[in-house]
């Protein structure tokens, strides 16, 4: 379990953090329907200010047989007006809410899908969605209750002072001198409910990380017997979260009680001494009973406004880790670039170009001096042992990260000319680990963008998927499950390549695309691979001998350097390190072809057939 090394510093971060100007300014587009609603419950809350005088006429008329039926009328007419404009105001006061929630979770989910590849490494799935989610929920209950809850309750507490001032000022100061007491005692609290707020939070955020990599990992837990243990590593997680919960409900709690007892004195203190006083004849009873309505009224707003100060403290907590995640360095926005222009490529000039490329992670270096090029039309391979750096150059031609030295060039134009968009639009990507994303065949074929049904049935056949689509009752409209789990793992891959193939991409990277794939469909995609446009170079990651051998060029890769470059047959008779890393596979390879020739006999001498393709044997320019 992983905590979070900022939730132990919140204690001694008190004073830091968003404050209520960030809050006004995430809620000014939502300003007039909030202004409405709180002229409605304010005007509401003055419909019910207004009751307790009535309440005291209707008794001094009962006293002194005066006619009732105005009064009452009134009061009634008061009761359902104050339920029917507070009814519409407290739900403008969640349309707005549920505005600010929208807005908020698309600038953060916006940002969470462009922040750096570094960033996104040094932190949990689980919490990041949890700060989208129940972070910005917190901030929802913010506008729906605390502002105008604080509005409201002040401006109830002022009318109720006023009026209780008209009536009997010594009786109005005895009930203010308790409310006071109770009001230092609530505001001591309210920043530590602010901190056990946001350690409440991030809590929960490392639960649902935790929840979440178990549950990535369930068929493996499962076979290896890890449902106890890991259950208790979750579980250890939302123990966390359940004392960190305390720890701000123990704060939130204290405010209920003290507000209740100052509520309960402030009424017996009223009804002794307005009793004294009515007893003496200097209080008429039905302002004796306006007095002890308002000393009850005042608990409500009061209450309100007490339970508005804690939710905005909580709810401040929760902008600051998202506001935190707000700070992360992301891609900048951009939209889609004139990449038609960018293919129109000087004359000559390759697909793609490293000239003298080095990048590190840190102090550990990944890369150094790399160079060649990609010509159109042809299939390059990049072998390499493990940590060679091959997912590096992966990384560096998507643009995920920049080198750190040299440069890159895109059909002639240096990377540094494009934006990543542009760059990103001549290039289509197929992970190891095929993306398949929850929903329909068709949702993952058309990730990228629309296409014909020509397009994706050309797709399918060329990586040999049309038979599965074929067979299935809803065809494309097929759901694949979370991650594709309703498919095999070969149907994965074929279907992130025909993905990848529907773009028609200047550059095709394939990182182990036939890893997954049996023999037969591992010969169909290979055969579709070659009917791709033209102009589209291809740069495949693969340790497969089969994958490889029929590349018109292989790099070797080794502790981040090309170690040597050729085709299959110059690497074998010239680099001892391609021989080592594909040794059983050429010495497997070699006894069936003489296994090939010897049966074929000595009329028929065996000739391994070429690849066709369109584009020159050895690109030109070609250094390793």
């Amino acid at each position: 379990m992983t905590t979070d090394p900022q939730a132990q510093n919140q204690d001694q971060d008190q004073s830091t953090g968003p404050g209520l100007p960030r809050l006004l300014a995430l809620i000014r587009p939502d300003l007039r329907w909030i202004g409405t609603a709180g002229l409605l419950v304010v005007l509401a809350s003055a419909f019910g200010l207004a009751q307790p005088l009535l309440a005291g006429t209707v008794i001094d008329r009962v006293r002194t047989g005066s006619a009732l039926t105005g009064p009452v009328a009134v009061l009634i007419a008061l009761f359902v007006a104050q339920a029917a404009v507070d009814t519409a105001g407290r739900y403008l006061l969640e349309r707005a809410g549920e505005n600010v929630v929208l807005r908020l979770r698309r600038q953060l989910v916006g940002h969470l899908l462009r922040l750096r590849i570094a960033v996104l490494e040094r932190h949990r799935v689980g919490d990041l969605i949890s700060r989208a989610s129940n972070d910005t929920a917190a901030l929802r209950d913010a506008v729906n209750r605390s502002l105008v809850e604080i509005a409201v309750g002040v401006l109830t507490v002022i009318g109720a002072t006023v009026l209780m001032l008209r009536i009997d000022p010594v009786l109005f100061l005895t009930v203010l001198g308790v409310f006071a007491a109770a009001g230092l005692g609530v505001m001591a609290v309210l920043d530590r409910i602010r901190v056990a707020g946001e350690q409440a939070q991030t809590a929960v955020g490392t639960f649902a990380a935790d929840l979440e990599r178990g549950l990535t990992a369930v068929r493996t837990i499962r076979v290896g017997g890890a449902e106890e243990s890991e259950t208790e590593n979750i579980v250890a997680s939302a123990r966390e979260a359940r004392r960190a919960g305390l720890r701000s409900a123990r704060f939130g709690a204290a405010t209920v009680p003290v507000t209740q007892l100052a509520a309960g004195g402030s009424f017996l203190l009223v009804l002794v001494l307005g009793g004294s006083r009515v007893a003496s004849g200097s209080l008429q009873l039905g302002d004796l009973v306006a007095l002890l309505l308002y000393a009850t009224y005042l608990v409500m707003p009061l209450g309100n406004l007490l339970e508005g100060l804690t939710t905005l403290k909580r709810a401040m907590g929760a902008l600051r880790r998202i506001d935190e995640c707000l700070g992360w360095d992301a891609e900048p926005m951009q939209t889609p670039g004139p990449a038609a222009g960018v293919r129109q490529a000087f004359p000559g000039a390759p697909v793609l170009a490293f000239r003298d490329v080095s990048f590190s992670y840190g102090e550990r270096p990944a890369l150094r001096g790399v160079g060649f090029e990609l010509a159109p039309g042809t299939r390059t391979a990049l072998v390499g042992s493990s940590g060679a750096g091959k997912s590096t150059v992966l990384s560096l031609i998507c643009r995920l990260h920049e080198p750190g030295h040299g440069s890159l060039h895109y059909l002639g134009h240096p990377a540094d000319d494009l934006t990543l968009r542009q760059s990103r639009d001549l290039i289509a990507l197929v992970e190891q680990e095929p993306a398949v994303l929850h929903g329909t065949l068709r949702d993952n074929l058309l990730l990228s963008g629309e296409a014909s049904p020509e397009a994706l049935d050309r797709a399918l056949r060329q990586v040999n998927l049309h038979r599965l689509v074929e067979r299935l009752p809803q065809g494309l409209d097929t759901p694949v499950g979370e991650h594709g789990a309703l498919l095999s793992g070969g149907e994965r891959q074929r279907l992130a390549i025909a993905r990848a193939l529907l773009s028609r991409p200047a550059l095709l990277l394939l990182d182990e695309p036939t890893a997954s794939l049996d023999s037969e469909n591992e010969t169909a995609v290979m055969a579709g691979l070659r009917h791709l446009p033209e102009q589209t170079a291809v740069l495949v990651v693969a340790h497969r001998l089969s994958t490889v051998r029929d590349a018109d060029r292989i790099l070797v890769l080794d502790e981040g350097r090309i170690a040597a470059s050729g085709d299959h047959e110059e690497l074998v008779r010239t680099s001892p390190r391609y021989r080592l890393l594909l040794g059983d596979q050429i010495n497997q390879a070699d006894q069936a072809d003489q296994a090939e020739q010897l049966d074929a006999g000595p009329s028929h001498p065996h000739t391994r057939p070429s690849r066709p393709h369109t584009g020159p044997s050895r690109p030109p320019g070609a250094h390793p």
